[in-house]
């Protein structure tokens, strides 16, 4: 017998094409929602012109740096997210130059000198003898000279200090110029993880989880006789910028050789830009490599692209042009 035949097959049919249509439209629709939103968190990237500086007398090739073609902007109608891509660029009016080294005793230390009675006996057992020339990386190089001869700065601050070797340099050449300068010293002397057993032999052995990197320092900048013009500010780098925008303390010349990581160095760079003096000048080391172009390079790159001024590759270090007049204070 015959099977019946089905009344309502074209109705069916019909229904089953309409939900299909429209399970296909809100399939499409999710993922161009979902391509959309991810093209709002990750930005095109393009190719830059490879940078070639010159390291020891002839050019480094290095990979071509990629960044984003163009900085995304968070909605405006939400403020939370705009505040994370904005830093701070008005900082209190400068004091004095005189008034600086009183101001930071008095904020930091109840207005005694941190080098007074240094070491204490009990210190001084924990620490290594002083050597020649203290750990560093580039701490001499002919960046330091170039910059100090040219712009003479009376006000140093430099990020990441580490043993001293590259502040202790500094002030010999600020002492060859005749320079009454101040060299703040900011790090909050604790190493980095694994710091202690790649330099086990520059560095004295910890002591109840105190590093006694800030000691074996202060020891280093005594014997050199530099007591009067090198001096530690024993913070984070974020916490001691902010402190001195609030306190009107602005560098000549800022040295930025802190976290290497790109968002350590994105903050302190535009901390830093902060606190610089009209025609100063920013600089650092870890230009020189292609593994910069993933922290301290990339983030120097891209912060020169937003503030419209130029970075000029020197050897291992990178320096970026003179801030321009309207972008600080005299």
């Amino acid at each position: 017998m015959p099977p019946h035949p089905i009344p309502h097959l074209p109705l069916f049919r019909s229904a089953l094409l309409y939900a299909t249509a429209v399970l296909l439209l809100f399939s499409l629709g999710y993922i161009a929602g979902l391509l959309s939103a991810t093209s709002l968190l990750i930005p095109q990237l393009n190719t830059q012109t490879p940078i070639h500086p010159t390291v020891g007398g002839s050019t480094a090739s290095l990979s071509p740096l990629m960044l984003p073609a163009k900085t995304p902007q968070p909605p405006q109608s939400d403020p939370q997210l705009r505040d994370l891509l904005n830093f701070r660029t008005e900082c209190a009016s400068p004091v004095p130059n005189d008034f600086v080294l009183p101001i930071l005793l008095n904020r930091l230390y109840n207005n005694t000198s941190p080098y007074a009675n240094f070491p204490s006996p009990e210190t001084a057992k924990l620490l290594l003898p002083t050597a020649a020339k203290p750990r560093g990386w580039g701490s001499t190089n002919p960046v330091f000279a170039d910059l100090i001869s040219s712009l003479r700065p009376l006000i140093i601050i430099e990020l990441g200090t580490f043993l001293g070797a590259s502040a202790l340099h500094m002030a010999a050449l600020t002492r060859n110029h005749s320079l009454q300068s101040l060299i703040l010293c900011v790090d909050d002397f604790r190493g980095w993880p694994v710091f202690r057993s790649r330099l086990a032999r520059h560095v004295p052995a910890p002591r109840h989880a105190d590093s006694l990197l800030l000691h074996q320092f202060m020891l280093g900048v005594s014997v050199a006789g530099e007591t009067g013009r090198v001096f530690p500010v024993p913070f984070s780098t974020s916490s001691a910028l902010a402190a001195f925008c609030d306190w009107g303390i602005y560098g000549d010349l800022i040295e930025v050789d802190a976290g290497h990581d790109f968002h350590s160095a994105w903050s302190d760079l535009n901390k830093a830009y902060a606190v610089l003096r009209t025609g100063g000048i920013l600089f650092g080391h870890d230009y020189h490599t292609a593994a910069d172009n993933h922290g301290v390079r990339r983030a120097v790159t891209l912060f020169a692209r937003v503030k419209g001024i130029k970075v000029l590759p020197h050897g291992e270090h990178w320096v970026l042009a003179p801030k321009p007049i309207a972008s600080g204070p005299d």
